[in-house]
């Protein structure tokens, strides 16, 4: 007797020590069970958001980056030596203007009298420098004029950001960093090779550039020394401005037997889906619809399009694609090949419609 009670009590006193040693107690859980509660344990966990450098830490980490793509320490520590955080270039790219505007409201604007009349005026001063540089290039010269007005006001505004500050404070932003720092190695690279120095390395407050207003890519790209100095100076020098122009578009196939466009009347009942649709998704797609649409301006004319004051379209062998910048509701424009090199300075109907337009007051009536 006394010994079954002893086995009891020996038996509850070994079921209580088990119990008290957890360790040893979860080897019997199910490990499916074990899982499943780590696994609800892990989802509930909010991840931990990493802590956003200052901005000077982000710069001393630009500044290790640039060392390890082989720039020099000194052209480094003076490139960065002034620059700042600018809050208004930050807010500038997050609250681009998206006020509702047609041709016909935006054109005058951009466009006004005086503007032209300057655009005309300078086209003259600088007539012998223009000629020389639209026969090398094979562009005509008051795409150049047009497209110098409409970017800088002939060189008056280029912007006063220093582009190291600006870039650096985009790429900080985080927004389109990988953007802005391949832009900011460019303007290193434009550094190191003496075109400019870091006092007079001036644009946008996006990073943009000189008289024409290229990013450092498009530099680096399309920048041409036109008087052999050994610089390519789009800040100070008009050769080298006006050359630069016209290597960009000669590069980006310009054809200067071509104008850009003109604008056209349709007929009633005209079935949109020959155009170019407003809104494409980017350049790749536009050009896609470019392909998929044009015609030659012979099947233009048979699908009813003809000159805005109803004449028949010109009866060369060309082609052309239609697009409509304001939407079907909105003007027409046969466009040339020509137009795709302008839309490639800048995807815009808009923008590319203010140098056409520019450009054909520049040559009519002709300039005496």
């Amino acid at each position: 007797m006394k010994q079954r009670t002893l086995v009891k009590s020996l038996s509850l006193s070994l079921c209580i020590a088990l119990s008290s040693m957890p360790a040893f107690a979860n080897a019997f859980v199910d490990p499916q069970s074990k899982a499943a509660t780590v696994a609800k344990s892990t989802k509930s966990a909010k991840p931990v958001k990493p802590v956003k450098p200052s901005f000077d830490a982000y710069i001393a980490q630009l500044k290790q980056e640039a060392l390890a793509k082989g720039f020099e320490q000194s052209l480094i520590d003076e490139s960065f030596a002034k620059v700042v955080f600018h809050k208004r270039a930050v807010k500038a790219d997050r609250n681009q203007p998206e006020k509702v505007e047609t041709l016909d409201t935006y054109l005058p604007k951009r466009l006004p009298e005086w503007k032209i009349k300057r655009a005309r005026a300078m086209y003259k001063k600088h007539q012998v420098l223009l000629t020389k540089v639209a026969a090398e290039y094979g562009v005509q010269a008051r795409f150049i004029v047009a497209l110098w007005g409409l970017e800088t006001n002939f060189g008056k505004i280029m912007g006063n950001y220093n582009v190291i500050s600006a870039l650096s404070t985009l790429a900080y932003e985080g927004r389109r960093e990988v953007f802005f720092k391949k832009q900011l190695w460019a303007a290193l690279k434009i550094l190191q090779e003496g075109h400019i120095d870091i006092a007079n390395m001036k644009g946008s407050w996006a990073g943009a550039m000189g008289q024409n207003q290229f990013m450092p890519t498009s530099f680096v790209g399309y920048a041409v020394d036109g008087d052999g100095d050994g610089k390519k100076d789009i800040w100070g020098n008009q050769a080298d401005v006006f050359s630069s122009m016209a290597n960009y578009l000669k590069k980006e196939g310009w054809n200067d037997d071509l104008t850009w466009g003109r604008q056209v009347k349709l007929p009633n009942n005209f079935d949109n889906v020959f155009a170019i649709p407003q809104n494409t998704g980017g350049r790749k797609n536009w050009l896609k619809a470019w392909a998929k649409t044009e015609k030659t301006l012979a099947q233009w004319q048979a699908l009813g399009i003809r000159r805005t004051d109803g004449t028949n379209l010109p009866n060369v062998d060309i082609k052309a694609a239609l697009v409509f910048p304001d939407g079907e509701k909105g003007r027409a424009y046969l466009a040339y090949n020509n137009y795709k090199s302008l839309m490639h300075w800048n995807l815009s109907y808009y923008f590319v419609s203010s140098v056409g337009h520019l450009s054909d007051h520049i040559k009519f009536p002709p300039i005496q």
